[in-house]
């Protein structure tokens, strides 16, 4: 049986190109041919290490949840409001309890006692070109006084929400696992 033309018998001979030796100097690069670039090390994100505090008020009634909102600003439309617990950094000189009672005050206007500890959240994101390592010590609160409000610079909305609408609400798993696990919320 003898193939047809072209068909890789022993009979044709394929052209193969030879490889240059590296000796033969720079060689003209074509138009279409891709351009190597130097390998640019690219440092680490530099690593920092936040602590917060914040929680949940419960209102004097004991039926509504008090949550801070954010714009989304990943929306296109502008108006996706982002539901979270109120909390802010631990400054120099506080326990984590000051500063969440400080911190629910500044964010929505409402004063309020630490009722009980509901634990400690860690998890990590990118801003500023930055890793941040964030911990947040979370606390269940009753509501003692003050004028709901929402803080001009870091909040966009502050509302009371029924207790069982609170983890539907939230806009992060963590915060959600966090309060489903709360007893006094059912």
């Amino acid at each position: 049986m003898i193939p047809a033309p072209g068909a890789g018998s022993e009979g044709t001979k394929k052209k193969r190109k030879r490889k240059r030796s590296g000796n033969r100097g720079p060689q003209p690069q074509t138009q279409n041919a891709p351009q190597k670039s130097p390998t640019v090390k690219r440092p680490y994100a530099k690593r920092v290490d936040e602590v917060s505090a914040g929680g949940l008020v419960i209102d004097s009634t004991g039926t509504k949840g008090l949550l801070i909102g954010r714009y989304d600003h990943k929306d296109a439309t502008g108006k996706r409001v982002l539901w979270s617990l109120p909390k802010g950094h631990i400054e120099e000189g506080e326990t984590p309890e000051q500063a969440a009672i400080r911190e629910v005050a500044e964010e929505t206007g409402i004063t309020s006692s630490i009722t009980k500890s509901l634990g400690v959240i860690d998890f990590w994101f990118m801003a500023g070109g930055k890793r941040i390592h964030k911990t947040v010590h979370h606390f269940m609160f009753t509501e003692v006084g003050g004028v709901l409000a929402a803080q001009e610079s870091e909040v966009d909305e502050v509302s009371w929400f029924p207790l069982n609408e609170i983890v539907d609400r939230l806009a992060y798993p963590d915060e959600k696992k966090l309060i489903a696990r709360s007893a006094e919320l059912t």
